[in-house]
């Protein structure tokens, strides 16, 4: 089974409207223990998301518009120095709303996306948390770095009983009955005869998608080569 986005996601997330004051924003993130929040229109639709490091915006630039004697932090210069969005940020810290604040648009996932999807997503962009819409884009749920990871916590038994049941147990492709599935550490081991090479690929290939595999070790034999050798390699 495929876990999807839906399946880790934490519904009824924490969201605020553009109009919640810049304060505001700040007490939620730290009542709630989040590092960002989506911002959300009166029907529901992300606009965007406020992060830690978008409030952070404000302390980074109090020295240009509060005042020459002003030194923020060492670590908010070098960031602000190494940043390639300085106009953007510039504009963000005189942001006294969300809406202001906020980076848009926002990175979202569908709920029916795939747990590695959203992995995908998320080290493309570089954020830990993703709002999960809907087909109109309005707010599902939240679906942070961690909940995705929670697929490769699975049981070795667990994750064994998957590939048996589900991928050799069911087979309408080839005879798997001759092979065998066990698990260590979430790297699974088939072992067994196959009447094709093809067929052997073609189960690890599926073992491989299992949620929670982190390898899979090919012990497969077969009786009939039906995969040509490539000319010239």
């Amino acid at each position: 089974m495929r876990v999807k986005v839906q399946d880790v996601m934490t519904p009824e997330a924490v969201s605020v409207n553009g109009g919640v004051p810049f304060k505001d924003v700040a007490e939620v993130l730290i009542a709630h223990g989040v590092s960002a929040v989506p911002v959300v229109d009166g029907e529901g639709h992300v606009l965007g998301v406020v992060s830690e490091a978008d409030l952070l915006v404000r302390e980074e630039f109090k020295e240009q518009y509060y005042g020459e004697g002003y030194q923020p932090p060492l670590r908010a210069r070098l960031r602000r120095r190494l940043s390639k969005g300085g106009a953007r940020g510039e504009e963000r810290a005189h942001g006294d709303t969300a809406a202001g604040l906020m980076t848009a648009p926002a990175v979202t996932v569908r709920s029916h996306a795939s747990v590695a999807a959203a992995m995908r997503l998320m080290a493309a962009h570089g954020v830990k948390r993703l709002p999960v819409v809907d087909e109109e884009g309005c707010l599902m749920g939240i679906v942070s770095r961690s909940d995705l990871l929670k697929v490769f916590l699975r049981s070795d038994a667990d994750i064994a009983r998957e590939v048996r049941e589900d991928i050799l147990g069911h087979s309408l492709w080839a005879a798997t009955s001759d092979v065998q599935a066990a698990a260590e550490q979430g790297v699974v081991t088939l072992t067994g005869t196959m009447e094709r090479r093809s067929y052997a690929q073609i189960a690890v290939c599926m073992t491989e998608r299992v949620n929670g595999v982190v390898g899979v070790v090919d012990h497969i034999t077969w009786k009939v080569n039906d995969i040509p050798v490539w000319k010239g390699r």
